[in-house]
This record gives C-alpha cells, sequence and structure tokens, in this order.
C-alpha cells in the first residue's frame, strides 16, 4: 500500500498540478471527468474539471482533483486528505474499517468504475481516502 496527501481544488486542478510540476518536475497524469466512465453521472458544468490527477517526481507524489462532491462545499479543512492506494481490495477494506471506527464515513466503501473506493473522518479528525484498482 501507498500514503500520499491527496488535494482537492475548486476549480483549478489541472493548473495546480502544472505549476507544482513545473517546480518540482517529474511526470503529470489526468482524467477529466468527460474523459472517465463516470462522466454521465456529472452536468455540463464538470465535465472539464479534473476526476483524479497524479504528479510524481523524485521529491514528490501527490494526487489531486477538482471538487466534485454535489452536496457539500469545499472549505479549508476538508481540501487535503491522505490518500491510501495501490492495496488489494481485502486489505483497503479492513483498513477502511479501522480508519473509519469511531470516525464518520463521508463516502461509503463501495465499487466504483475506477475500483474500490471510500472516504472517512478519523476519530482525530484527519479526512482519509481508501482506493483499491479494479480487479486487485
Amino acid at each position: 500500500m501507498n500514503v500520499s496527501p491527496y488535494a482537492i481544488f475548486d476549480g483549478q486542478c489541472l493548473q495546480a498540478l502544472q505549476f507544482y510540476q513545473q517546480l518540482f518536475g517529474g511526470t503529470l497524469h489526468f482524467t477529466r471527468v468527460a474523459d472517465s466512465p463516470m462522466a454521465a453521472l456529472f452536468g455540463a458544468e464538470a465535465q472539464q474539471k479534473v476526476l483524479n490527477g497524479r504528479l510524481t517526481s523524485e521529491v514528490l507524489d501527490i494526487s489531486a482533483s477538482d471538487w466534485l462532491h454535489p452536496t457539500e462545499r469545499p472549505i479549508q479543512g476538508n481540501t487535503l486528505s491522505l490518500f491510501v492506494s495501490e492495496g488489494d481490495a481485502a486489505q483497503s477494506r479492513a483498513l477502511f474499517a479501522q480508519l473509519s471506527a469511531q470516525g464518520q464515513v463521508t463516502e461509503a466503501l463501495s465499487e466504483q468504475p475506477f475500483g474500490l473506493y471510500g472516504a472517512c473522518i478519523d476519530r482525530f479528525g484527519v479526512r482519509w481516502m481508501v482506493h483499491a484498482a479494479p480487479g486487485v
């Protein structure tokens, strides 16, 4: 498994990641909502937003997206998470259960087109996102 920061931006994700790439170098990969299997779940205003981006370099590994939650708004404190990835489904389910115990589940761990995903705030107030790729 891998733990890295996950930043959420209010419409400026791609610009932020490109800026960080200028500063730290590395390889940038991103997917816009319109180019994903989830495009039909979002309205026209979200289609050009970044669904997921990742910048990796010798000194930085950060994942990010634009804010896409339909019923909540970004505020300072809910736009930075710790992102757990590269585990298998069983590891991810066990970790999610432990992280969310005595905490708050904000997005139930469930199968999505991009794999198993869930988000929670642990009992210490830290926001976590847990992901396992499809078929892992």
